[in-house]
């Protein structure tokens, strides 16, 4: 109730008495806006946030500070800007877990999408399929023969229940029609780490944190979970699962800008209108596509079609953690 009350005050009908309301919201913003970010510093939604609060100094006229509040899958950071005053200063920069944290956790202390406001889709990015050094497999069909042959003990890492490693693990076991013993890790580097080491046998992980260890030879790459392949350097020679064997296959790690619901019109605008100039930025779209990015120029950089993208994720994700029954409370 508090917060209403002070959005109330800042853009509506406190301010109107005295006849401030509409140039109080004309005005925003007039102090830095902060970007939570619901993971660790380090990790790929921490790098792509710190990428486009850059892009965003310019259009919003503002600093725009970084907050990265981890915890349960993504969960505590999305709570953080659900509760918060809805006067477009906090904002949260969350991936495909805001679609699939409804069916992960069934005690959620939000809801979703009814608590945000959803203001566009920023880029989406395949993972890849990646194997440890030592393994023998040399292709994609070699290793699903090994996977098959060894069943449940093959260890699949994750960088932690809720992860896009994690939901990239369980709908590469639905499409295999086997299971793995998944070993979950708290964040992407410690699961990385074993992978090099030879500790874990495979892994799902975004192609921002592998391109890196596939150049330096450090692990085994198997294929692409997109249905395109990615024009990367360290990726030419390396096929999609669906051209691999697995029809259909698309896993699309995605990242979306949300405010608190029930924060003012204009400012969404203010702030839609920012991303849209941010997303247009050339040194903002090197950068993401030099990590296997693509900057998003469709219908979801509108408010609504991110709405709309995000219901179909949510729908899609939750019947694929429910075959699976893995949850993470």
């Amino acid at each position: 109730m508090t917060r209403y009350i002070s959005h109330l005050w800042r853009c509506g009908a406190g301010l109107a008495v005295l006849g401030f309301a509409s140039l109080a919201c004309a005005e925003f913003p007039d102090k830095p806006v902060t970007l939570v970010v619901p993971f660790s510093a380090g990790g790929p939604s921490d790098k792509i946030a710190r990428d486009l609060a850059e892009a965003l100094r310019k259009p919003l006229g503002q600093t725009v500070i970084i907050e990265n509040a981890a915890g349960a899958g993504g969960t505590v950071g999305s709570a953080k800007v659900a509760r918060a005053t809805p006067d477009g200063y906090t904002l949260l920069v969350h991936h495909i877990g805001m679609a699939t944290a409804p069916a992960l956790y069934r005690k959620l202390s939000y809801k979703v999408p009814d608590d945000f406001e959803t203001l566009g889709v920023i880029n989406e990015a395949p993972s890849v399929l990646i194997g440890k050094p030592s393994l023998a497999a040399g292709n994609f069909a070699e290793l699903r023969q090994w996977i098959a042959s060894n069943g449940g003990k093959v260890n699949l890492a994750n960088a932690g229940l809720g992860s896009a490693s994690h939901l990239c693990g369980l709908m590469l076991q639905g499409a295999l029609k086997t299971s793995m013993t998944p070993v979950p890790y708290k964040g992407t580097a410690p699961a990385m780490t074993d992978l090099i080491g030879g500790q874990v046998d495979v892994m799902c992980e975004q192609a921002t944190n592998a391109v890196p260890q596939i150049e330096g030879k450090k692990v085994k790459v198997y294929g692409i979970t997109s249905l395109q392949r990615l024009p990367l350097a360290a990726l030419k020679d390396t096929p999609t699962l669906a051209e691999a064997g697995l029809k259909d296959f698309n896993v699309q790690v995605w990242h979306g800008l949300y405010a608190p619901r029930g924060t003012p019109a204009a400012v969404l605008a203010k702030l839609n209108a920012a991303l849209r100039t941010a997303l247009k930025d050339p040194d903002l779209i090197k950068r993401e596509e030099a990590l296997g990015l693509t900057v998003v120029n469709d219908d979801r950089l509108d408010p609504v079609g991110h709405r709309k993208y995000l219901e179909a994720e949510k729908v899609r994700w939750s019947k694929v953690i429910k075959d699976a029954g893995e949850y993470a409370d």
